[in-house]
């Protein structure tokens, strides 16, 4: 007899318990006004994920089985499988719970338990052991929650005990090349276990990290017959005849920058309201940086939500301030010109006793910076509005950038993208609308903070630092590895030095979105006082000259 299964990719905030109750019960009651047999949802959808050390805390836990009691007396008339953390004795179980008749019918404990880049929940969680077959109709069902599909043998141990059909409630999180990564080994796995399997991902930013859904459904041959939409909240049917699924639509999955950009707008729409902003601001200086991070801000929240300031200095170049405004209209975005000369030369006055002959170094350069932060900082303040600092990956590597000045900010959206790409995401923007100056993209990088100043006086050309900076930070290379691959051996040496140098920096950095493999944060955990040096353990190949 058919069946059909509904993958409810939603978007949950943490903590918010009785929220997520509520889009749980909307959710199965549509499902099953379309003639869904089953709903499943994510993992860990009651509590949010990742809870993180809410865990330990015995009244969110208790919170949360009230509302799985709650959620099973509203979804009569449907199954629903729902991710929520379970207390059993001492022990704490990232579950899957069946609900029927508005009961708990059955409960399934997460078995492999990541505890690595993002993820620590051997923190938190005992691991389960066992499968949990359960009958819909004349179908037998087999739960897996997210990592366990990854760990060879889970899915072959369901199929061996009797399982028609693979249910995956997933929290994994984004970065490039995630999804195809995820389908390449996730359906090869089915395959294998000539087994189909219905894989619901959840959708969403949560701090640092994306969500970008693209649940699918795969047959007992490995191939995608359904796929949802990336970035998106959908309710999807998936119909299956004789445990076989039947071919639906296939949203495409989006090209790499395409998918980036989207994550990072959907990064900047869900940090600012799911923590109460009214809206965004953030300084635009005419420079790549702020260009993008003005249009993602534009398209998360509208430009109604946002706000501009352009804070010019002597320094400032006509462009710089043309190209401001030309974007800031163009987006119809409102904006402020605050010229920043008369802090700078009061600070300046006030410190000049103290610096009295002191030659002028980066100190006064500093102060420019500081200065916009704090007025940025103000404005941000009154209005309620959220703070968007504009560096990049490539400035926060190095520590290219002024602690309490363009550091200065509460969410950091480009944190975790290099140079390069902001070029990329650049063009890309405007291939959607031209928004940002021409100008913007052809001129050479520039902090303007000193005269004639560009970012290649202290710099490797960005080409050749990020691919340094990717290998380093990303891949765990050393020295010598990458100087293999041919880069001069001056511009390793400056990179890898200034890396090292910076951690005390990027601790004190606002958090932002993760759209690599590794971002700095919650995937790359170095000790700010430490002896180790990458520069200095640079040696040659042997028989290298």
């Amino acid at each position: 007899m058919p069946v059909a299964i509904a993958l409810a990719q939603l978007n949950f905030t943490v903590a918010d318990i009785a929220g997520n109750s509520r889009k749980i019960v909307a959710a199965a009651q549509a499902a099953r006004s379309q003639g869904a047999d089953l709903v499943c949802f994510p993992e860990l959808c009651v509590t949010g994920y990742p809870p993180e050390d809410l865990l330990f805390r015995e009244d969110f836990i208790e919170q949360a089985a009230r509302a799985v009691a709650e959620i099973a007396a509203q979804t009569a008339g449907i199954d629903v499988v729902i991710g929520c953390p379970r207390r059993r004795g001492t022990q704490l179980f990232n579950s899957a719970l069946i609900l029927r008749d508005g009961l708990v019918a059955a409960e399934y404990d997460k078995i492999a338990l990541p505890n690595y880049g993002v993820f620590d929940e051997e923190r938190y969680f005992s691991a389960g052991s066992g499968q949990l077959l359960w009958r819909l109709r004349d179908v037998r069902l087999g739960l897996t929650i997210c990592e366990d599909v990854w760990r060879p043998g889970i899915i072959a141990a369901n199929r061996e005990a009797g399982a028609d059909i693979i249910l995956s409630l997933n929290a994994s999180p984004f970065h490039a090349g995630k999804v195809h990564q995820r389908e390449q080994i996730i359906c090869g796995l089915s395959a294998a276990a000539q087994i189909p399997l219905v894989y619901v991902n959840q959708v969403g930013g949560q701090d640092e990290l994306i969500f970008d859904g693209a649940s699918f459904v795969a047959d007992r041959e490995g191939r995608i017959v359904s796929r949802a939409a990336e970035f998106d909240e959908q309710l999807r049917l998936a119909r299956f005849d004789e445990g076989r699924p039947l071919p639906d639509e296939i949203a495409p999955a989006y090209s790499p920058v395409l998918s980036e950009y989207q994550a990072l707008v959907l990064g900047i729409r869900d940090y600012v309201y799911k923590n109460g902003f009214q809206g965004a601001l953030l300084g635009l200086s005419g420079g790549v940086d702020s260009a993008l991070t003005l249009a993602l801000a534009v398209d998360a929240l509208g430009a109604d939500h946002v706000e501009a300031v352009l804070m010019p200095s002597r320094y400032t170049l006509d462009m710089s301030v043309e190209d401001a405004i030309a974007e800031a209209e163009a987006l119809g975005v409102r904006y402020h010109i605050i010229p920043i000369e008369p802090a700078v030369e009061a600070f300046n006055a006030l410190l000049a006793p103290v610096f009295a002959g002191s030659g002028r170094d980066a100190t006064e350069e500093n102060i420019q910076a500081r200065c916009r932060g704090v007025l940025l900082m103000a404005l941000s303040n009154k209005q309620g509005k959220l703070l968007l600092t504009t560096g990049n990956k490539s400035e926060m590597s190095v520590g290219y950038a002024t602690l309490y000045g363009d550091m200065a900010g509460g969410f950091a959206p480009l944190k975790d993208v290099y140079k390069t790409l902001v070029y990329r995401l650049a063009h890309y923007r405007n291939t959607l609308g031209a928004v940002i100056p021409e100008r913007v993209l052809t001129r050479a990088p520039t902090a303007e903070l000193a005269p004639d100043q560009k970012d290649e006086d202290s710099l490797p050309p960005y080409a050749l630092l990020d691919p340094i900076l990717e290998m380093y930070i990303e891949l765990d290379m050393s020295a010598a590895d990458i100087l293999e691959r041919g880069f001069p051996e001056e511009h390793v040496r400056r990179a890898l030095a200034l890396v090292d140098r910076n951690e005390y920096k990027r601790r004190q950095a606002p958090p932002g979105i993760r759209i690599t493999p590794r971002a700095f944060g919650r995937d790359r955990r170095y000790p700010i006082s430490s002896a180790y040096r990458g520069a200095a353990s640079f040696s040659r190949p042997a028989g290298k000259e």
